[in-house]
Order: structure tokens, then sequence, then C-alpha cells
């Protein structure tokens, strides 16, 4: 689909060249179309943030739910979700986008989805203080990955990720 061939070049840009990259000419000459066909489907700078900050959410939304068969509880599921994104390289895009989108009002969104991330699902927990915190240790895992990714190796995160889940019973 040509909107997230232009989210990806979106993307691209953020995390090669920073913020001050982010122009609608540099994202249509990135993904090779021309500034009307950009326009087309993002109308402004603003609208191609949105654009990349909710295709955050619902790649973690979309996560989340791939972690249901194997993982039972909510606090569960944004455990195994929150490695997903680590194990498949995916924390770059949420440093990058986030970044960009230094405007409290294109942030509104994602601060509504961790805010229901982190809400939803609690009263069902065996033990909800527990998982908060467990959900809580999840955003600081977000933000090591994200500004220094070559801190901890992949079996240091896996070994976390089984700690974690074992917190959960």
């Amino acid at each position: 689909m040509r909107r997230n061939e232009l989210l990806d070049a979106a993307e691209a840009l953020l995390g090669e060249q920073g913020a001050q990259a982010l122009t609608l000419a540099a994202v249509a000459q990135a993904s090779g179309v021309s500034k009307g066909g950009l326009l087309y489907h993002f109308n402004s700078k603003d609208a191609l943030i949105k654009g990349l900050v909710e295709r955050l959410i619902a790649d973690f939304d979309q996560l989340m739910a791939e972690q249901a068969p194997r993982l039972d509880t909510y606090t569960k599921r944004y455990v195994g979700a929150t490695f997903a994104v680590l194990r498949t390289g995916r924390v770059r895009r949420w440093a990058v986008v986030t970044g960009a989108a230094g405007d409290p009002e294109l942030l509104a969104p994602l601060r509504a989805a961790m805010a229901r991330w982190h809400s939803e699902g609690l009263a069902g927990e065996p033990d909800p203080a527990v998982s908060e915190v467990v959900r809580l240790a999840c955003e600081g895992v977000w933000e090591v990955a994200s500004h220094t990714p070559e801190l901890y190796s992949a079996e240091h995160y896996r070994d976390l990720e089984g700690r974690l889940l074992a917190m959960l019973g």
C-alpha cells in the first residue's frame, strides 16, 4: 500500500537524518512519488507525523493480539509485545517517531493509547499491583532500548522477558 511506503520513507528520514530532515519534499523524493502524490495521503507534515503515530499504536495493538494464543493475561501479552518490538528491531521506529512528534497535540493519540495499555485489564489480573509494576518495567525497557540499544544483548532481553513473565505467575 502506498501510504505505508510513504510512512516507511518518513521513518527512514527521521532515523537517518533527524526531525529537521522530515519535510514533505524530502519524503516525496525518498519514496519516489510527486509531492502531489504525497499530499493525496498526507496534506501536511503534521498529518504525516499523525500517520506515523497512528501506525505505531496499531502495530503495538497487533503485537498484543498476536500474544493471546500463548499468554493468558493482558499484562503477559503486554510483556510479550514489548519484547517482540525489541526482537524485530521496531523499537527504533518508536524512538524516531516520538522524537519527531514534538507537538503535544501530535502525541495525544499515543498518550491515550498508553493510558489504555496501562489501565486495561488490571482489575482482572491475579495481582494488579505486580502487573502494574511489570508494565512500568516494560516502559523502562523501552527507554533503555531506544536510547542505548547496544547496552543489552538479545539474550539478556530474553532473560529479562522471562523474569518479568515469572513475576506474573
